[in-house]
């Protein structure tokens, strides 16, 4: 026989919650109070159409199959006026590390296009053209790195990160990461992930749900519940 204890504090966010849907089915709430249980939050991570139980576990697995970030090489040349410290954003060539600002040329995207398709050091073609290939980033640690008082004759070359979803480039594997956590991921309630069929359950979580919804299990939250009187009312509901 299973046995289950509620602590206070979930008690009290189960009371919350069913104040909040009064009409809400036995196997909602039991979901509802697993995720308040094990202290966790279900994300979707929506290119892959895939649901995990978290975002630490996305992460994991994203970054294990490489399709979140990748290293490369950039050349950064310092030039007065080119970045400070209000710009958000830069865009850069990676043939000579000159960079453009948002907030120090007025079109720095059309900017960036004329350099690389004028660069000398640009000996990349396609049909015998230079092509237009050029960086991006709004990592505010990259765009600090381009900032110095003191020009340089000669660029330097410096190892960063690019994300493998947006091509940006951030100035460490950490940053790759919180803009992945940011922009790519969806906070999503188990509630929700069960009722839904447009995406599928990482298959660890899905054994992790179906490992709980079982009669034993959803018997001993109800008889849990009964040693509260407040939940009486929801009980006599889902039994009848």
């Amino acid at each position: 026989m299973v046995t289950l204890t509620i602590s206070e504090d979930i008690k009290n966010e189960l009371q919350q919650f069913l104040d909040e849907n009064p009409q809400a089915e036995l196997v909602n709430t039991y979901l509802f109070f697993i995720q308040r249980k094990y202290n966790f939050q279900p994300v979707l991570y929506p290119k892959e159409k895939l649901v995990y139980q978290s975002a630490e576990d996305a992460i994991r697995t994203v970054e294990k199959g490489g399709k979140l970030w990748n290293e490369t090489e950039i050349k950064i040349g310092f030039a007065k006026q080119s970045v400070n410290e209000q710009t958000k954003k830069i865009y850069i060539c990676p043939f000579t590390g000159k960079v453009f600002g948002d907030n120090t040329h007025p079109n720095p995207q059309d900017a960036i296009y004329d350099w690389v398709s004028k660069c000398p050091e640009n000996t990349e073609r396609v049909g015998g053209l230079r092509v237009k290939r050029f960086f991006v980033s709004e990592d505010p640690e990259m765009i600090k790195s381009y900032i110095s008082k003191t020009p340089r004759k000669e660029p330097i070359t410096k190892v960063v990160f690019s994300s493998a979803l947006s091509g940006k480039l951030f100035n460490s594997r950490e940053a790759v990461i919180k803009d992945f956590r940011q922009n790519y991921l969806r906070e999503m309630e188990l509630v929700e992930v069960q009722n839904q069929n447009r995406f599928q359950i990482e298959e660890k979580f899905l054994e992790f749900i179906q490992n709980q919804l079982v009669e034993d299990k959803v018997s001993a939250f109800v008889e849990a519940l009964a040693e509260h009187p407040e939940f009486s009312a929801h009980i006599e509901r889902w039994l009848a």
